[in-house]
C-alpha cells in the first residue's frame, strides 16, 4: 500500500510539474472547495476555531472566511507539488520578500551572525526554506522536519523540499546532527511555532485561549546566540506569495537573558498580527487549543 501511494504520489507531482503554476493554484482551489463540502471533520475544527478567534464576526462572515480558508488550502497543498521542483530563478518570478535586507546587512556586517525565524503554516509555507534568496549574504540554511509514518512518503517529501539546498534535520532523531549544525557561521534557522506542543509546551493565551506553544525558538536562540525573528509567507495573488520578516524579537535586555516565556509572548504577538492581516491565510483545521492530558491518578 505505500509503495502505491508513493507512485500515485509521484505521478501527480510529476503532472503538477508540467502544468503552469497558475492552473495548478486555480485547480487547487476547486479542490479546497470540494473538500469544504466533504470534510466534515476538519470543516468543523475551522469554524470552531474561527468563531473563538473572531467572536466580532456574524455567522456569515466566519463561515465565508471558512469557506475561502480551505479554497487557500487546496491552492497551496497544489502549489507545493509544483514549487517543490522549480529551481532559484523560477521561484525568484513567484517570490518576494519584504524586510529580509536588515537580515542581509546584519550578516554583511558580522558573517558569523546567526539568526532563528519563528514561523508558522502561513501561505504557502513550504516556500520558506527559501528565505536564503531574500538573505543572499546567509551561507547557511537549516530547517527541522516530522517524518511520516510511512517512510516512502517522508521520501517523497523530502525530495520536495530538497531544491532548495536547506539542511533538514528530523526533530526527534537528529538532535546531535542539528546542535553541531548550529556552530555554522551565516546560518539561519526556521522553526515552526504554530503547532500544538504536548505536554513539553508552554501554556500561554493564542487569541484569548490558553494553548500549548513551543519555546523552541525562543530556547534555540539563547542557546546559541542567535538573534531571532518572526516570519510569515502571505498570498498576494493565484499562485504568487511574499515572505515578510518582523523586526527582532529582543532575547536579552539589561545584558541578562529574558525569560523564555516573554519571549515566547513575543512571537505570538507577531503571529496573531500576521493571523489577523489575512485570516484565510493560517491553518485553521489544526486545532491548536487541545486541553491539557488529565493527570493519572496514583493507586492507593
Amino acid at each position: 500500500m505505500e509503495t502505491a501511494l508513493y507512485w500515485i504520489g509521484r505521478g501527480i507531482i510529476g503532472i503538477a510539474s508540467i502544468l503552469p503554476l497558475k492552473l495548478v493554484a486555480w485547480l487547487g482551489r476547486r479542490a479546497g472547495r470540494l473538500a469544504w463540502h466533504l470534510d466534515r471533520r476538519h470543516r468543523n475544527v475551522a469554524l470552531e476555531n474561527l468563531v473563538a478567534a473572531f467572536p466580532e464576526h456574524s455567522e456569515t462572515e466566519t463561515r465565508e472566511l471558512a469557506r475561502e480558508h480551505f479554497r487557500r488550502l487546496g491552492e497551496t497543498y497544489s502549489c507545493i507539488l509544483k514549487t517543490g521542483g522549480m529551481n532559484a530563478e523560477d521561484i525568484g518570478q513567484i517570490l518576494s520578500f519584504e524586510g529580509c535586507d536588515k537580515l542581509d546587512k546584519m550578516f554583511r556586517e558580522n558573517p558569523d551572525e546567526r539568526v532563528v525565524i519563528a514561523i508558522g503554516h502561513f501561505g504557502n509555507f513550504e516556500l520558506f526554506p527559501w528565505f536564503r534568496l531574500g538573505i543572499p549574504s546567509s551561507q547557511n540554511w537549516v530547517g527541522t522536519y516530522r517524518e511520516l509514518r510511512q517512510p516512502k512518503m517522508t521520501e517523497l517529501m523530502l525530495r520536495l523540499r530538497a531544491a532548495s539546498g536547506c539542511q533538514l534535520f528530523e526533530r526527534t532523531r537528529e538532535g546531535d546532527r542539528l546542535r553541531e549544525a548550529m556552530r555554522q557561521p551565516a546560518l539561519v534557522l526556521g522553526l515552526l511555532a504554530d503547532q500544538h506542543a504536548g505536554a513539553s509546551g508552554l501554556r500561554l493565551p493564542v487569541f484569548g485561549r490558553n494553548a500549548s506553544v513551543t519555546p523552541a525558538p525562543a530556547v534555540m536562540a539563547k542557546r546559541y546566540r542567535c538573534r531571532l525573528f518572526h516570519g510569515g509567507c502571505f498570498r498576494t495573488g493565484l499562485g504568487r506569495w511574499k515572505i515578510e520578516v518582523t523586526d527582532e524579537i529582543p532575547i536579552r535586555k539589561n545584558g541578562k537573558h529574558r525569560d523564555t516565556k516573554a519571549i515566547t509572548r513575543d512571537i505570538i504577538t507577531a503571529q496573531e498580527a500576521a493571523i489577523r492581516r489575512d485570516p484565510a491565510n493560517w491553518f485553521w483545521v489544526h486545532n491548536r487549543w487541545k486541553n491539557p492530558p488529565k493527570p493519572r491518578e496514583s493507586k492507593p
